[in-house]
């Protein structure tokens, strides 16, 4: 049976439920009853799972984008150097830190309006609020202004850009319903159009630890979300990269910053260092600041080497009244006192990691959240000592868990879980991942 107005949600429940297409009035009138508050959770949490079961075409995705974008206020600075970034997320991947003062340093005007977890995934909020007195609730105006006059401004979703989007955000998290196409293609660019990027670079992640596990699926992603872009009149270009393994070598909140600090100043693991530049320098040629991406890549390297990347980071805490001398002495960020080292129970090689176990490790260990009421543990935490190509030898330290006293019993826990379920070794050689997987453009 057709969906006719008036619309009531146990309608468009059933018709869903039934794999049938929703008109695009129907989409919007749900969109803005929800957000008026006039629809429950319990129904809008049944509507998000009929979807990930049922699917959306390509013309319910746009009616969903649009009554999501236009839900509350978008920008418009009508500025080619206003570029962002957006990641899929997955373990470790804190790459937001580290690429987006490179490209402000790069010319790039960098308007960063970022999420908390999702999943098994941390979320770039969440870590920032590491820093004591960083102030992720700027109004617009302050963002407005701050982004066209420094360059470089990070805050978490307002209520008033995509409202909508902040309220399905949470359920998203805590309802199994976060990858899905359609959902993920509405979230990202209701955000991404609303807060005025004129070209947005995409980390569109695959593999056991990403919401997309095969790569195929990556790729069908990075058609939509360009595929929304292009008709917003938007430049755009996805990398897809492995989330097999952890990016970097910490998980873990203030783990992660501290990481992302020390790659500033050069001295960061190779796969964060070369993630970075590589989509910093994506977004420098996407922005028009620099011709080619052999000559953004070797001018973001360039900013490692010379502080200027660090000291850029270190201004961005300053202007938004964090602790900026962090950026100099990460002893300020106190990491939980305890250490427990997991170690290899044989030779051989790192052969794989069940990257997603990671994630729900971290849960368990308070790092991240069970419902969205949940407070975090932000100085809780894994340190990665191996990669998957890793040679070990029995006894070698596989993974640090950082912990309080009182969380004992739960490392112990997390130390069997990681052996019997997370890590995987081979008895012959095994190849080092490669990271940056395909580039997928308009």
């Amino acid at each position: 049976m057709a969906v006719t107005p008036p619309f009531n949600m146990y309608q468009l429940l059933d018709a869903k439920k039934r794999g049938e297409k929703l008109p695009t009035e129907a989409i919007k009138w749900m969109i803005a009853e929800y957000t008026a508050q006039r629809i429950p959770d319990y129904q809008l949490s049944a509507m998000l799972m009929a979807i990930s079961l049922k699917g959306m075409d390509a013309v319910e995705t746009a009616a969903l984008t649009d009554a999501m974008l236009f839900s509350g206020r978008h920008l418009e600075f009508n500025d080619r150097r206003v570029v962002d970034k957006h990641s899929t997320g997955g373990i470790g991947d804190k790459a937001s830190f580290v690429l987006a003062p490179i490209a402000a340093c790069l010319g790039v005007k960098v308007p960063m309006i970022a999420g908390r977890g999702l999943g098994h995934t941390g979320g770039t909020v969440d870590k920032i609020e590491c820093i004591p007195g960083f102030r992720t609730d700027l109004p617009l105006e302050a963002f407005s202004k701050q982004l066209m006059e420094k360059g470089l401004v990070l805050i978490g979703q307002t209520p008033e850009i995509a409202p909508a989007d902040r309220m399905i955000y949470a359920l998203r998290d805590v309802t199994a319903t976060i990858d899905c196409i359609p959902l993920i293609t509405a979230s990202i660019m209701s955000k991404k159009l609303a807060e005025g990027a004129e070209g947005i670079v995409f980390d569109i992640k695959h593999g056991s630890g990403a919401f997309m596990r095969e790569k195929k699926d990556a790729r069908a992603l990075a058609k939509s979300l360009l595929a929304t872009g292009k008709r917003f009149k938007r430049r755009g270009v996805a990398l897809l990269t492995d989330m097999g393994q952890p990016l970097g070598n910490e998980v873990g909140h203030v783990l992660e910053i501290q990481e992302s600090v020390r790659t500033l100043k050069g001295e960061g693991p190779k796969d964060l260092t070369d993630l970075s530049v590589e989509l910093a320098a994506h977004m420098a040629v996407l922005a028009g600041t620099v011709k080619s991406l052999p000559e953004a890549r070797k001018k973001a390297l360039t900013t490692l080497k010379d502080g200027s990347a660090l000291a850029k980071f270190a201004d961005l805490l300053n202007w938004q009244g964090g602790d900026a001398t962090i950026a100099y002495n990460l002893n300020k960020l106190p990491v939980a006192p305890v250490k427990t080292v997991i170690k290899a129970p044989k030779n051989g090689w790192v052969k794989s990691f069940a990257n997603d176990q990671v994630g729900y490790l971290l849960i368990e260990l308070g790092g991240g959240r069970k419902t969205k009421e949940d407070k975090l543990d932000l100085s809780v935490g894994f340190t990665f000592h191996v990669k998957v190509g890793s040679k070990v030898k029995k006894g070698d330290a596989l993974m640090t868990i950082h912990h309080h006293a009182h969380q004992q019993s739960v490392a112990d826990h997390i130390s069997q879980s990681f052996l019997t379920s997370v890590v995987r070794f081979s008895s012959s050689l095994v190849k080092p991942v490669r990271l940056i997987t395909e580039v997928v453009r308009a």
